[in-house]
């Protein structure tokens, strides 16, 4: 990454400009979907001052100079993990994993004892919580999960959470194990380490992790059973979300479900083959593909 000299001026002090904070408010949407509003130019200027220390920088146009510039797609990179947000914990949200326990999984594990194939995504994973906390779940009521046909495939836009989801070791509290009693048998304590604790290897086979925009193509080629997208697409424009909804309606298998964050809903044409079945669960009712 090209350097230049540092200025005088402190970049921790910098307000950013209306131009500059609009070429980086489109940059991430072009980029990502994700529409960065007005009231978030406090913290865009908080994330980048760090990257304009690194960068020898002194102000915000300089940086988007460097946006349009010979080096735009490694530090527009950079750019998108600095501005993207990733908050997540172990069975958030727990209705979802209540109606995959009981609605869900018969179905699916009758399936998989003949030997079929099944599927789930964890689409904007962040750290990984939430494809083991799936993960734990199918291993409770079908111990034998990790020796099936049985795989979640967990993906994000950010490289370094994906890296914390490989490695399979969180910092967990006596509330996190109060919560949720199920984590005391999936998790082993780091010797030496105070509240580390590893996922157990028949959780952590179960699970790919793998790097993806959802902006762009998707490289895989089979359906999945469930989809779990949640707390996602909230950051992205109406337009963006109604072209997602029917991306995933194709994904998923006849029957399938998707799930997504409280503050979501399905809209759009993909209201036509998605319909509601519970608190931001969705299920596809009808065979065939929406454009």
């Amino acid at each position: 990454m090209p350097q230049t000299a540092v200025r005088t001026s402190s970049p921790s002090r910098q307000t950013i400009g209306d131009a500059a904070f609009e070429t980086i408010a489109r940059c991430l949407q072009e980029e990502t979907g994700i529409v960065l509003s007005e009231a978030k130019k406090g913290l865009a200027v908080s994330r980048l001052s760090r990257r304009l220390r690194v960068l020898g920088l002194s102000d915000f146009d300089a940086y988007c100079d460097i946006l349009s510039g010979p080096s735009a797609v490694p530090e527009i990179q950079e750019m998108i993990l600095l501005l993207t947000t990733n908050v997540t914990r172990f069975f958030r949200e727990p209705h979802h994993f209540e109606s995959l326990r009981s609605r869900i999984l018969p179905g699916l594990i009758a399936k998989a004892k003949v030997g079929g194939r099944v599927r789930i995504w964890s689409a904007g994973c962040s750290s990984g919580e939430e494809a083991y906390s799936i993960a734990m779940t199918m291993l409770e009521v079908f111990p034998e999960a990790a020796s099936s046909n049985i795989r979640i495939l967990a993906t994000d836009i950010d490289r370094n959470v994906i890296r914390i989801g490989q490695k399979a070791r969180y910092k967990l509290s006596e509330e996190d194990f109060s919560e949720h009693a199920i984590l005391s048998k999936y998790t082993t304590k780091v010797e030496g380490a105070d509240h580390q604790f590893d996922v157990v290897a028949s959780a952590k086979s179960m699970v790919q992790f793998g790097q993806l925009n959802l902006m762009d193509p998707w490289p895989m080629q089979g359906k999945f059973d469930i989809v779990f997208c949640r707390n996602v697409v909230i950051y992205f424009s109406t337009e963006t979300q109604q072209r997602l909804w029917p991306r995933f309606a194709n994904i998923i298998v006849d029957g399938g479900h998707l799930m997504i964050g409280h503050s979501e809903r399905v809209t759009g044409p993909a209201t036509e083959i998605l319909r509601s079945t519970g608190v931001t669960h969705y299920e596809l009712k009808s065979r065939g593909a929406i454009q």
